[in-house]
């Protein structure tokens, strides 16, 4: 079942003006819940502007969107209920941390969906574990941290709540390959345990390979394609053609291919790629000294 559906999503920024852009044009989407989706978009291609909409950070010029099936915005007084079920994490959060301690800028959100104290105890000890941060960390000041513990910090804030719909807009932007490897890590084991719905906007192919089930692919304000992750990338010849980059490992089979050895079109991690080229040198006899 769809947790999230647009039916003929349309934005446009400063309508009626001379500064008229239509930023998302006409979109038809269902998102089931459950998935892990990586969004993906050159610059200006309406995907920050769309998952704006799904928590009612913007509101529709035209269309719909729908959250377990009810429109949003049927009645604007529901908006702050969407925001806790569908919780946004913007690029660089650690700009927006301002409590004095860990624990207390975690407990912000579920302190402000009025739970009680036992409650956002309980939902600060499991987020900051599943985030990666030691219950001694909880009582220091955010502002002592290194810039990828601000970083969970300021995620853990939005997964305390519980949402049904997750979504991180370039969670690893500006992080080391170290810091971004132990966020992905983590937002992977809290996605195993909470089985949510979880949406990561990412200009790294590499990332969105090696965690999501399904792709969504915005282009010039439109949906360009929103499927399986081996099938969106079996479009990679495509998919460059309109300015994103793929994976290092899907160039170097594209290439193969062109040289007469086609492995398909879908190869877009090192795993898989490893076991095909294994499988060929079986079939030509060249494992014996692998």
């Amino acid at each position: 079942m769809a947790i999230l559906e647009t039916q003929g999503l349309t934005y446009v920024y400063s309508e009626g003006s001379p500064f008229q852009k239509t930023a998302v044009d006409h979109v038809d989407l269902k998102i089931d819940e459950g998935e892990m989706v990586g969004v993906m978009g050159h610059t200006g291609s309406g995907k920050s502007t769309l998952i704006q909409h799904f928590n009612g950070l913007l509101k529709p010029t035209l269309g719909k969107v729908l959250l377990d099936g009810e429109d949003i915005w049927a009645d604007k007084k529901n908006i702050r209920d969407v925001r806790f079920k569908v919780g946004l994490v913007f690029q660089y959060p650690e700009y927006q941390i301002f409590e004095e301690t860990v624990f207390k800028d975690i407990a912000f959100g579920p302190k402000n969906m009025g739970l009680d104290e036992a409650e956002i105890r309980k939902r600060v000890l499991e987020t900051a574990h599943d985030i990666g941060l030691g219950e001694e960390l909880l009582e220091r000041s955010p502002f002592e941290l290194s810039g990828g513990q601000k970083r969970r910090v300021a995620i853990a804030g939005v997964m305390a709540m519980n949402p049904k719909v997750l979504i991180l807009d370039e969670p690893t932007a500006g992080l080391d390959p170290a810091g971004r490897d132990k966020i992905l890590g983590h937002i992977k084991a809290y996605h195993k345990r909470r089985k949510n719905t979880i949406l990561i906007v990412s200009h790294s192919m590499e990332d969105i390979a090696g965690f999501a089930d399904k792709i969504l692919v915005m282009n010039k304000a439109k949906l360009f394609c929103y499927d399986d992750t081996e099938k969106v990338f079996a479009r990679a010849e495509e998919i460059a053609d309109i300015g994103l980059d793929v994976p290092q490992i899907t160039k170097v089979f594209i290439g193969l291919k062109k040289q007469g050895l086609d492995f398909g079109k879908d190869v877009y991690t090192m795993e898989y790629a490893k076991k095909l080229l294994l499988k060929k040198l079986a079939e030509k006899g060249g494992t014996k000294n692998c």
